[in-house]
């Protein structure tokens, strides 16, 4: 393998990233007429409905029915300014309130329902985007990325928002060298929620317990063939074809090791290959795995060919540095060649 010069390649891709609450205080204490008698508030709302009968429909209750409905605990009647509301408990009456919203009214008077498709037990329906391995909503913010070289091996930061994933840890004591990436990235430790596995080699696991120290938090993942050969002071969470991590989708590619995975973020065209792929010092050429550290060459060829059928514009690697662009064609010529 080549030596590479140590320091970080920073990539930046950057993107694009409240309702008033509106209360009204009631006076609840009571009032009294000058000849020291409560007024009879009845006799004060039947004088007003009709007044009010005039400017808008409203139901009007004779006594008996009032207090019937009172004592069933079903039903208000409050006078703000110029208008009567009425509540209850029950289902709301057709065609008496305006709708609550500024969307139009329902022909019966109710709040016009959601353009969305309602779920079959009535509940809000679902994002249409697929769901993540940990069960958080995935995110659209577009990815930025920064290699962190090792000398021989690299690992990448990779940041969405305000929250970020690291994949592969290098050697031991790795974690110094990711921390001034993410420092770089403008994020720290605390918002490493991803640590992403892409096998088991000693060069890519080696500063996971360090990593893990500073991110007690994150989720970390491995191909599920090589989780036994990981020592980790968290549980793994075994991910495979068609898993998503952080954005990400997971591309198993066996061969190097029998659980290797690649990522691939689709919204910038960004593969991250692990040893499945290697590049050279300048970044501009892409060959297939080490047959030297292959437990199975001819699986992972097969893995660059199924490789090839992604599409992508930049590649990134755990020996070489990244192809910053064109590197699909690059892949599908040598998968072509194999």
């Amino acid at each position: 393998m080549a030596d590479h010069r140590p320091g970080e390649h920073e990539h930046r891709h950057h993107g694009h990233g409240h309702g008033h609450a509106h209360g009204h205080t009631h006076d609840s204490s009571p009032s009294h007429s000058h000849d020291g008698h409560r007024p009879d508030p009845f006799h004060a709302l039947g004088r007003l409905i009709p007044h009010l009968a005039g400017r808008r429909r409203v139901h009007q209750l004779d006594r008996r029915q009032f207090l019937a409905d009172m004592g069933r605990g079903t039903f208000a009647v409050a006078i703000l300014g110029t208008g009567v509301a009425a509540c209850s408990s029950s289902e709301p009456s057709s065609g008496d309130a305006a709708p609550a919203s500024d969307a139009p009214a329902t022909t019966d008077g109710s709040a016009p329902a959601s353009d969305a498709p309602a779920t079959t037990d009535g509940s809000a329906p679902a994002s249409d985007a697929p769901a993540t391995t940990d069960g958080s909503a995935p995110t659209s913010e577009e990815l930025r990325w920064s290699q962190v070289s090792m000398g021989f091996v690299s690992a990448y930061v990779l940041v969405r928002g305000n929250e970020a994933a690291v994949v592969d840890t290098g050697n031991p004591g790795g974690e110094a060298a990711i921390a001034d990436a993410l420092s770089t990235m403008g994020v720290g430790w605390s918002e490493v929620a991803h640590v992403i596995l892409t096998h088991h080699h000693g060069d890519h696991i080696g500063g996971l317990s360090g990593v893990l120290t500073n991110a007690p938090t994150a989720m970390t993942y491995a191909g599920e063939a090589d989780i036994a050969n990981i020592i980790s002071p968290n549980p793994l969470t075994a991910v495979g074809d068609g898993d998503e991590v952080f954005g990400l989708e997971v591309i198993h590619t066996p061969g190097h090791t029998p659980g290797s995975i690649s990522v691939l973020d689709q919204g910038i065209g960004l593969l991250v290959a692990g040893d499945a792929l290697n590049g050279n010092d300048d970044g501009t050429e892409i060959s297939g795995p080490n047959p030297d550290f292959s437990s199975d060459l001819a699986t992972a060829e097969e893995s660059v060919k199924k490789l090839a059928g992604f599409s992508f514009d930049a590649a990134a690697f755990g020996h070489g540095n990244p192809v910053e662009t064109g590197a699909g064609p690059l892949v599908a010529d040598l998968a072509a060649s194999l």
